[in-house]
């Protein structure tokens, strides 16, 4: 469920994942606009469906249906996965963990001791700040159009002394970013936000949220500007979906075969 939706690539994704477990399920794309958000979900849960992933923009909200949250999705404050039992619908989320098995795991990066940028602080952003400081970075610097956004969630994660906050015009000048993720939702809309250029440096690693079958507006402006490598999001939107499907159904999709079959990437 999201809004919108036509983008998605999850059906497709949770196909070859029950082609190759054996798994008979049904996945489908639900647009559903937020007044309707909580409607939709009763009845999806009313009429049998076992659970759901969530997306744009409805993370944040869909916290206050859920009956319960795991450690997960509380920390982050936002949830991608619902998982229906015994009447009860619990919230996970899975879009931190996906994206460490994709950048340590498929992608081979070393995050201890790094310095690290997010553009964005909506509910990509809160998903994915816990996993990404259990790696050890050096720092966490959240940027945004809106300051206050930002902060709120340097706040939220205060007990780490090394998340800050900025505006996108306004980046720490002597920082050095081995990587920075692009956690907006402007490249669904083929938008090109003012990223501070100044960010990028020699062996940049730029890392896009979004994923498409042409480059993103953001994977062209990282590349313009000199990043070492630029990388969509289809290894964090595979990784995440197996871990839902794990969720649900209790069986573990080998990733790497998956990922060779729709993947795209932006070099």
């Amino acid at each position: 469920m999201g809004y919108p939706v036509s983008h998605s690539r999850s059906p497709v994704i949770h196909r070859l994942f029950a082609l190759q477990t054996g798994q008979n399920i049904q996945y489908e794309l639900l647009q559903v606009t937020p007044q309707n958000l909580e409607s939709a979900i009763a009845q999806f849960q009313r009429t049998g469906g076992k659970g759901l992933n969530i997306t744009v923009p409805h993370k944040t909200e869909v916290l206050r249906l859920a009956d319960q949250l795991t450690e997960r999705a509380e920390v982050a404050g936002a949830a991608n996965t619902l998982i229906f039992q015994n009447g009860s619908i619990i919230g996970d989320n899975t879009d931190g963990i996906g994206l460490l098995r994709d950048l340590l795991g498929n992608l081979g990066l070393q995050l201890a001791g790094c310095n690290i940028l997010i553009l964005g602080a909506g509910g990509a952003t809160r998903g994915i700040i816990a996993p990404l400081l259990e790696t050890g970075p050096e720092s966490i610097t959240i940027a945004n159009r809106t300051l206050e956004k930002a902060q709120d969630l340097a706040e939220r994660f205060g007990d780490s002394a090394n998340v800050t906050a900025c505006r996108f015009n306004d980046m720490p000048p002597s920082t050095h970013f081995s990587l920075i993720i692009n956690a907006t939702s402007a490249g669904f809309k083929g938008e090109t936000p003012p990223y501070p250029a100044a960010a990028i440096s020699d062996g940049c690693f730029c890392y896009d949220l979004s994923y498409g079958l042409t480059a993103t507006p953001f994977s062209r402006w990282a590349a313009k500007h000199g990043a070492a490598r630029s990388v969509m999001g289809w290894g964090m939107l595979v990784e995440q979906a197996a871990e839902s499907f794990y969720l649900w159904r209790g069986v573990r999709p080998n990733t790497s075969a998956v990922l060779k079959q729709i993947s795209v990437t932006a070099s």
